[in-house]
């Protein structure tokens, strides 16, 4: 007989939005092609959300989050409720228009013709990309949307009583960056007053619609930046608490510790509960000691991880809470962040090995992993179920771990003075994929469910090489790339192919708008069996007398894009994933190629929220990527790419690399990682993203030669290259060869006239 214990509620921060077959992408994407209408895709996004109430209802979480939902992103939600839109794109639709009302929202994000769209980069260190707000010293936040008003009232009829989730107004401006007509020093965070008016109406209206809690959702605090806000921080909320008829607030972060400063301003603020990450950060249980709990205001204890796919440890788990009794007066057992950031269900997998698939949690089991802690914490249930094992013996590989513990330090330099092959300036090039049409998903599936032979399959993709071979020579590109129809994704295509890691048949998990991925599962020491690369490329470099790029995935980037073991550093994985990368780069220049990618997008988004976690981070992530790429000879060309990221922090890691070119994202951020490469005075070759793959629209030749001399001026056209910002799978080829066509002729403009 269990013994009656205190009332402890239960909730999640979100929950995937996109549905169990990505509903919510395809609605989207049929929109934009003009196949359904406004009022259909708003049908399927009510379906949605609704699915979502009754899953966290059928789990027992008693806190159901509402307005997690977006068509796209949430930060470009918040920025559209209080019409913080840029001049260039149209003025608000007429009330009751909803199909131009979409329309402006997607272009916001997609762009138009004329009206280049928001930037993007990632929210936070997660794989998730929100569009970034441009604001301006005359920009006036008001209340113009009711989608949380909207949104509680729905799941409310259907008989859902929600807590409504906002953007916290810190994370909302800390995040936005200057428009361009923002003065010299000015920063969004000085809007400050003029949007907690605007967020102040809101709440107010929330309150009056019945909703008894709103949360705020302020992971910037886990920042140093947000660690430094904390004056702001308690005006803030002391003037949301000040307001008369408002529901109940809840302030919540993620992501990390926000240290007992903020703990403290919380706690001292009229707030009635807060919200921490006890996963991420072990600190968040010493800054709640150190001011001496939270009493009378509620603590909402994230102590189940949000981001990873490993069960919970739930004894552990369990002690943890049993401290926090004593910390505050009402605990709330919960997600550390919003379950958004893992896959759907794991019951929809069936071919997982058996052994790792006891170690796992999806969204749906991490709901009731919240709500089994809640109960055993409240006496209901006795302790069942235990944490995820540790890696079993067949997970460790000697061979892998004697190789390494054998490298010597020499392992991890490439001579100074190389001979890498002129190509001349201003080079054009690509990132490496060329659109995935529907002929090769169709192929690729056929294949896998075994209704064509191998042979057949590969000649599909020798067909679709050859094409994209020709199409690059007749655009006039100077380094080609043999576009990558093999591959499903770039970290999914050599996650199949090494030990060590699992793939999932469902395991969708949103990256930005309607663009899905599914990260493979890290388990095990990673060993490469056999070449993945070299068949392909070496066929299309037979097609050209062009040199053709060989293209890997680096080791940081294989992390950061899978969910990963967490029984050892990340810093020795990825010398795991490393040494398996050396090997391919290795077969790849005996084969002939002499430019070879090894792309470590991700290089930034791994970087730890706070300044003094970097170094540690940057050492293991720079001697990853140079352990993959020091065993090649001086007269191999080594390219490395990064997007949608904000570099400003990792310059000097940049640089550490020891590429020969990196290629960056720079359409949306016009240019400012080159100018500050400039101003260090970087030397190497650099290839500024001049064509923004996110957005449907095609660059002029002007747009892109305008960008081109901008980059000259910093960086001189002997070391810059010239490229689109990221990989062309995602579009079609109409657009794709008028693009390449432009970019081609502004950089032929720029290099018989650089000094204009």
């Amino acid at each position: 007989m269990t013994t009656p214990g205190p009332t402890v509620r239960t909730a999640v921060h979100g929950y995937p939005r996109i549905g169990p077959d990505r509903e919510l992408k395809r609605a989207c994407e049929s929109y934009w092609k003009g196949e359904t209408t406004a009022a259909e895709l708003d049908e399927v996004s009510a379906r949605l959300r609704k699915d979502v109430y009754a899953r966290l209802r059928a789990a027992g979480v008693d806190d159901i989050p509402s307005n997690t939902f977006s068509h796209y992103d949430h930060v470009l939600d918040t920025a559209v409720m209080f019409d913080l839109v840029p001049a260039r794109f149209a003025s608000p639709a007429a009330a009751g228009d909803r199909d131009e009302e979409l329309r402006r929202y997607f272009a916001l994000a997609r762009g138009l013709q004329g009206a280049p769209p928001l930037e993007m980069t990632k929210w936070f260190d997660t794989n998730y990309h929100y569009l970034v707000p441009e604001l301006a010293p005359g920009t006036r936040p008001r209340l113009v949307g009711d989608k949380p008003v909207a949104e509680f009232l729905e799941a409310a009829e259907a008989g859902y009583r929600t807590r409504p989730v906002l953007v916290g107004p810190l994370t909302f401006l800390m995040l936005s960056k200057p428009a361009d007509e923002a003065p010299p020093g000015w920063e969004p965070i000085e809007l400050l007053d003029q949007l907690l008016d605007a967020y102040g109406q809101l709440l107010v209206r929330l309150g009056e619609v019945g909703a008894e809690q709103v949360r705020f959702d302020e992971p910037i605090l886990a920042t140093d930046a947000g660690r430094r806000a904390t004056d702001r921080l308690g005006h803030a909320y002391r003037t949301l608490g000040a307001l008369t008829g408002r529901p109940r607030i809840l302030v919540s972060s993620y992501f990390g510790s926000i240290g007992a400063e903020a703990l403290r301003v919380l706690k001292e603020s009229p707030v009635e509960a807060v919200g921490l990450d006890l996963v991420t950060d072990a600190e968040g249980i010493a800054d709640l000691a150190a001011v001496s709990g939270l009493g009378g205001t509620g603590l909402v204890a994230g102590v189940v991880d949000g981001r990873n796919v490993w069960r919970t440890d739930v004894p552990a788990a369990s002690a943890t809470l049993g401290t926090l009794l004593a910390l505050t007066d009402e605990l709330t057992v919960s997600t550390s962040c919003s379950l958004m950031h893992v896959p759907l269900d794991l019951d929809a997998e069936t071919s997982l090995p058996p052994e790792l698939r006891g170690a796992l949690a999806f969204a749906e089991q991490k709901a009731r992993e919240v709500v089994l802690l809640g109960r055993m914490l409240s006496g209901q249930a006795a302790e069942e179920g235990a944490g995820s094992p540790p890696p079993a013996p067949s997970f460790t590989d000697a061979r892998v771990r004697a190789r390494l513990d054998a490298l010597r330090p020499e392992a991890l330099e490439r001579p100074a003075d190389r001979d890498v092959p002129a190509v001349g300036p201003l080079a054009t090039t690509t990132i490496g994929s060329f659109p995935q049409t529907s002929e090769l998903r169709r192929a690729r599936a056929a294949h896998r469910r075994g209704e064509t032979t191998r042979e057949e399959y590969d000649e599909v993709l020798r067909r679709e090489i050859d094409r994209v071979i020709a199409l690059q020579e007749d655009i006039g590109l100077d380094v080609l790339v043999h576009g990558e129809p093999e591959r499903n994704d770039m970290v999914q295509y050599f996650a199949e192919q090494l030990e060590g890691f699992a793939t999932t048949e469902n395991g969708w998990v949103q990256s930005y708008g309607s663009r899905c991925v599914r990260p493979p599962i890290l388990f095990g020491d990673v060993s490469r069996p056999r070449a993945m690369t070299v068949e392909w490329t070496s066929y299309a470099q037979s097609r050209t007398d062009k040199p053709v790029k060989g293209m890997l995935t680096g080791p940081v980037t294989m992390l950061a894009w899978s969910f990963v073991r967490t029984d050892q550093p990340l810093g020795d994985t990825a010398r795991q994933v490393a040494l398996a990368l050396r090997d391919e780069a290795a077969d790849l220049e005996r084969a002939g190629i002499r430019h070879i990618q090894v792309d470590e997008a991700a290089l930034r988004e791994l970087l730890p929220l706070r300044e003094e976690h970097r170094a540690r981070y940057l050492e293991w992530a720079v001697g990853a990527f140079r352990l993959a790429t020091s065993g090649l000879s001086p007269s191999t060309t080594v390219h490395t790419h990064m997007c949608y990221s904000e570099f400003g922090a990792v310059v000097g890691a940049v640089e550490a690399l020891d590429a020969d070119v990196t290629s960056i994202e720079a359409a949306r951020s016009r240019m400012e990682l080159v100018e500050e490469l400039g101003r260090r005075g970087y030397k190497r070759g650099i290839g500024p993203g001049v064509y923004d793959i996110h957005s449907p629209r095609v660059p002029s030749v002007e747009e892109i030669e305008a960008a081109l001399r901008l980059a000259v001026r910093h960086v001189g056209p002997e070391r810059l290259w010239v490229n689109p910002d990221c990989g062309l799978k995602t579009r079609g080829y109409e657009e794709v060869g008028q693009a390449l066509r432009n970019m081609v002729e502004a950089a032929r403009r720029v290099r018989a006239t650089p000094g204009q």
